[in-house]
Parts: structure tokens; sequence; C-alpha cells
């Protein structure tokens, strides 16, 4: 069960308006719809469905299980070489420095709130965002399953709002487009819990491609 005032925490972690810039990455969102990738809502949707279920699913999220369990018993070795699992995983240049300055900027804000903890990641360059998260949600006494939700739904909200402002979609579609995602997180949640460490890994090439080539894209509006 999770307590009132952590689901407050939880709400706080996961708002678009936490102060970590996390507004200004697509993760190749951008050079999808600038190349014509993706052209409406339905395409938008099966892209973010793909990554949902690949890299998320099958990365991010049960590497974010392992570092709450780290978190959890004090084991620092164990966090730290998750974060630098999840660190590899990483396929491109940008979504490195996205993961890295969100995590440091996450590690700086949770100082700033007295979560001293974090004060060592604000200059790691192993930090990522899940490292810090997870450092959050454990102290904040946030239940593992909630604190996996609530990174992914935070994590799908912020790939709606690019495609509201870059395919461009309406706000209803946009809706339309977070109800439909939104109902696959539990079954997500399910999986990468339940996924045994050599199991996880996984790659989304689309992903991979946009990625590097929104390196050198001439004009654009977010940093990945």
């Amino acid at each position: 069960m999770i307590t009132e005032l952590a689901m407050l925490r939880l709400l706080q972690l996961v708002s678009p308006g936490l102060p970590i810039g996390m507004y200004s990455y697509s993760q190749g969102l951008e050079l999808a719809i600038d190349q014509r990738w993706l052209n409406n809502a339905d395409d938008t949707r099966d892209w973010l469905q793909a990554i949902m279920q690949t890299s998320m699913t099958q990365i991010d999220l049960p590497i974010l299980c392992r570092l709450y369990d780290g978190w959890l018993v004090g084991d620092n070795q164990k966090v730290s070489e998750w974060s630098t699992t999840l660190k590899a995983h990483r396929e491109t240049a940008e979504l490195r420095a996205e993961d890295k300055h969100m995590g440091q900027a996450l590690a700086r804000l949770l100082t700033e709130l007295e979560l001293t903890e974090a004060k060592l990641w604000q200059r790691q360059p192993t930090a990522t965002l899940a490292t810090l998260f997870s450092l959050a949600a454990v102290r904040w006494q946030i239940p593992k399953q909630h604190a996996v939700t609530g990174y992914l739904w935070s994590w799908l909200e912020n790939q709606v709002l690019c495609a509201v402002k870059l395919v461009p979609l309406g706000q209803v579609a946009g809706q339309r487009l977070l109800t439909q995602l939104a109902a696959l997180i539990p079954q997500q949640v399910s999986v990468a819990l339940k996924l045994n460490d050599e199991d996880i890994g996984g790659s989304v090439f689309g992903l991979s491609l946009a990625s590097c080539r929104h390196e050198m894209q001439y004009s654009r509006l977010f940093r990945s």
C-alpha cells in the first residue's frame, strides 16, 4: 500500500514541472517527424508503443528496479554498477548526454530537498535519471511498483507533449494518444518487474538512427 504522503511525493517526482529539463528532450522524435517517418497520431502511437515495449520495458524499468533495491539495502556498489549499465545501453551521444544531464539535475534538486546522498551524484558522469529517481522513491517510501509506474508515465507524458508540439497534434488528440498508451503501462510494469538480469537488454533501431541523425539536424527545437 502507498501512503497519502508517498503518493504526493510520487506526483511531485513525475510532474512535468520538475526542474530537471525533461521538456527539452524529444529522444529522436523531432528527427522522426522532420523526416516524415511520423505524420499523424497513429504513426506517433506506433512509434511510442514500440519504444515503450522494447527499450523502456526491457531496459529502463528493470534497471530502475535494481537501482531501487540497491538504495533500499544501502548497497552503493550495486547502485553504481547498474547506473553504469544503464548508461552503457544508451546508443548515441545525445541519449547519453540526456540521461546524464537529467540525472545530475535531479541530484542537485534532491540535495536542495535535503536528500544529502544525492550530492555525490551532482557531477558523477555515470549519473542517470533512473539512479536519482530511484533514490528519491526509496527515501520517500514510494513502493517499487508505484515508482516504476510513475517513471514510465513521466516518460510517456513528456513524449506525447513533444508530439503535440512537433507533429503537430491538437490538445484533444494528444490526450487521446496519452489515454491509449497509458492503458499499456500496467502490463509493461508487470513484465519489467519479473525480468531476470540476463533478460535485460534490447534495441530500437529506429530510435538509435533518429538520435544519431538528430545530432546533425540543421534546425531543431529539442536537445535530443
